[in-house]
């Protein structure tokens, strides 16, 4: 089969479109010919094994698929690797169902960066109706999800992003008031937007200095939900900050849910019934050919990008 390979941690340059083995699966393993694989921009960090999980070579890189099993079912999965390929084998308990109303890449979207931003809304922020809050990277993949649901769930949302194209596009989704990601003073940006009041919640992926400008314009009993270093810049926060503004730092990182597996059977149902409904739109940004996952890494890196990227193995 073709398949996407890593060989050395040097970056996205390092991608290679290969010719790979069949996966052959294992006891109460199932071959998923993939539709879809998601790409998410932890896997920019897995290019260079510098992120919360490591890795070993060879790897093929890919953690959420779409595609179908021998028997005709209609699958997603979330993996520790292996996606970026034309073939996948997962554990039968792993395999999500795919409803009628849902298409593949509205199903591989709602993996990774849908249960991420439910989970940012419901369980790590647990938004109240009437509460504002900050949404980083809002035209992303998680992004664009996580603006809905928090509106779905009552706040007034204030998105950032690098664009004017992407500014609007979050407004489009129901963002109240969108802030210009790269403004030299994000804080006051953000407090502006608010007109002039604190927030009470914000989703942070960056890491560095908009980390920094986002804590402070937390109001008392706000929560920063950490859940991404896009930067590369980790930071370190006083205890004494926190209780003097009585803020809270929430960090959350994914695989600490999926062992509670009917919490998140519970949030892909919720997510599967609101795009079935209407109610939530994915945004599909590109979906590339596989032997294009250079370019989609590339692309995601330089914020080139909006919405969901995708990998088609057939193309």
């Amino acid at each position: 089969m073709k398949a996407i390979q890593l060989e050395e941690f040097t970056g996205a340059d390092a991608l290679r479109y290969v010719d790979v083995p069949d996966p052959e699966p294992a006891e109460r393993e199932v071959l998923v010919e993939v539709r879809r694989a998601g790409v998410n921009f932890a896997d920019t960090h897995v290019t260079r094994n510098d992120y919360l999980a490591k890795h070993e070579l060879p790897l093929i890189p890919g953690g959420e698929v779409a595609g179908t099993t021998a028997d005709g079912r209609r699958v997603a999965a979330m993996l520790m690797k292996g996606g970026y390929a034309q073939r996948v084998a997962v554990h039968e308990a792993a395999l999500v169902p795919i409803p009628d109303e849902v298409d593949d890449e509205s199903a591989a979207a709602l993996l990774l960066q849908g249960l991420t931003a439910h989970a940012l809304v419901h369980r790590c922020a647990r938004l109240e109706p009437g509460e504002t809050v900050v949404v980083e990277a809002a035209a992303g993949g998680t992004g664009t999800l996580a603006v809905q649901l928090a509106k779905r769930a009552g706040a007034r949302v204030i998105a950032l992003a690098s664009t004017d194209e992407k500014r609007s596009l979050a407004e489009r989704l129901g963002a109240d008031a969108a802030v210009d990601s790269r403004a030299d003073d994000l804080g006051a940006a953000i407090l502006e937007a608010n007109d002039g009041a604190q927030v009470d919640a914000v989703f942070e992926m960056s890491g560095g200095a908009a980390f920094e400008s986002s804590l402070r314009v937390l109001a008392p009993f706000g929560r920063m939900v950490t859940f991404g270093i896009a930067s590369r810049e980790q930071n370190q926060v006083a205890t004494g900050h926190l209780m003097r503004h009585s803020r809270a730092v929430i960090g959350f990182w994914l695989m600490h849910l999926i062992p509670r597996r009917e919490e998140v059977a519970n949030m892909i149902r919720d997510l599967h019934d609101a795009v079935a409904s209407g109610e939530l739109e994915v945004v599909v940004g590109e979906v590339y050919p596989l032997s294009e996952a250079r370019r989609a890494h590339h692309d995601l890196a330089a914020r080139r990008t909006a919405g969901k990227l995708l990998l088609n193995p057939s193309l």
